[in-house]
């Protein structure tokens, strides 16, 4: 069996996990990816998305990303999010309500919106909304 690997997710604000898991899968940019214990060595940028993995007991746990970096070596992988929060700590109220915020922006006036923010924005809170009802 595979020895565990180090996972460090950090924001500029906060460490949101830091501990040894068996696997971890992450959004990249260009599809999701799988680390394991000897991966070869890679960096990559992240999509909007769940980091998924399992602790060192095997259960499965997940946190959402916007967007950032994987570094992936052969015992760590090290991620730098814009932001990140574990499933268990998403408020589905404030998400809900950022939905419809940007959904709200994107079918009103055009020409008052910045169209780019607003269709992230809709993404993020999708994504966080999906994460929790995987559960």
């Amino acid at each position: 069996m595979a020895d565990n690997i180090r996972l460090e997710i950090v924001t500029p604000e906060k460490r949101v996990v830091s501990e040894d898991v068996q696997i971890v899968m992450a959004p990249g940019s260009e599809g999701e990816f799988g680390v394991l214990d000897g991966h070869t060595p890679f960096l990559t940028a992240l999509k909007v998305g769940m980091v998924r993995f399992k602790d060192a007991d095997g259960k499965e746990c997940g946190v959402f990303v916007s967007g950032g970096f994987a570094e992936a070596l052969a015992d760590r992988v090290t991620i730098l999010a814009e932001s990140a929060e574990r499933r268990r700590d998403i408020d589905v109220e404030r998400a809900k309500a950022a939905m419809e915020r940007a959904e709200k922006r994107l079918n009103g006036d055009r020409n008052e919106i910045d169209e780019v923010r607003a269709k992230a924005a809709l993404a993020r809170a999708i994504h966080r909304l999906s994460a929790v009802e995987t559960r």
